[in-house]
């Protein structure tokens, strides 16, 4: 596989766009309670998050949270094919991050309200 330029400059910026992605925040953060198939992991993500990803979009967050080593793609050779996501080691630290800040956005969204209604009043005065 080759390596895009981005990655070569600034490999730990890329995993941090991944790890925060809009999708990604919310695959790490289901994964955190249980592995999941494909469809209730989309299914979860949709209740979860107030929208539903795709199929395609999916895939590919999931293709990469993969390659980063944070998500572990389980296929068992069954009729029908039965493929399981887990997080791995690194990817359970990674989401208990993720859920910490995403915990912080909730309990301090009243404070950020307010911070960006003081901002919009001063806007409009000037």
């Amino acid at each position: 596989m080759t390596v895009s330029i981005n990655e070569a400059l600034c490999p730990h910026r890329l995993v941090l766009e991944h790890v925060t992605s809009r999708w990604g925040v919310l695959v790490l953060i289901e994964l955190l309670d249980r592995p999941h198939r494909f469809s209730e992991l989309r299914r979860a993500i949709g209740a979860q998050g107030g929208r539903n990803v795709s199929e395609k979009m999916l895939t590919q967050t999931l293709q990469t949270l993969e390659r980063d080593g944070l998500v572990h793609r389980d296929a068992k050779p069954v009729i029908p094919p039965r493929v399981d996501y887990s997080l791995t080691g690194l990817g359970r630290e990674a989401a208990e991050q993720v859920r910490a800040l995403a915990q912080w956005t909730r309990d301090r969204m009243d404070d950020v309200e307010q911070a960006r209604r003081a901002y919009d009043e001063a806007r409009a005065a000037s």
